[in-house]
């Protein structure tokens, strides 16, 4: 499957639409970009059973901030609506089958629970102290996959 342009507008419904959905942040004048695109490309036609996107952070600068972009390309996937991998940085087309594999690998059930153990333990803490409330100490998001 070839490549995804999405918006701002589609993120969301993208990302809750899909079981596995690779994010591409790039630029058109970031050279390290222009390098990764086509490796990028390459490796999408493999996996038809992954949605590859990609977000031009000039573009949708809004969504960029959103998701926290401060380095292009970043590159992030997510499973079953669960942010699971983001790393800056160009990968090379073995590195990238690497977090494919990794992703399509993870138990959902405990991603999941890991999930849910982490919003409690942050509702308690807030709980028990309203200054910290909304301060988390570590990703939420059900990263498990180490950096390629």
């Amino acid at each position: 499957m070839a490549t995804v342009d999405i918006t701002g507008e589609q993120f969301a419904s993208t990302i809750e639409g899909n079981d596995i959905v690779l994010v591409d942040f790039w630029a058109e004048w970031c050279g390290p970009c222009k390098q990764f695109g086509p490796t990028y490309k390459a490796v999408s036609e493999k996996h038809s059973d992954v949605l590859f996107t990609k977000v031009d952070t000039e573009a949708q600068q809004q969504l960029a901030a959103e998701a926290g972009i401060t380095s292009i390309p970043t590159l992030m996937a997510f499973r079953e609506k669960v942010l699971v991998f983001s790393q800056p940085g160009a990968l090379n087309a073995q590195q990238l089958e690497q977090v494919v594999d990794a992703v399509k690998a993870l138990d959902m059930d405990e991603v999941h629970a890991h999930v849910a153990r982490s919003q409690a333990e942050a509702a308690a803490a807030a709980e028990s102290n309203p200054a910290t409330a909304g301060k988390t100490s570590g990703p939420q998001d059900g990263s498990q996959i180490p950096e390629a």
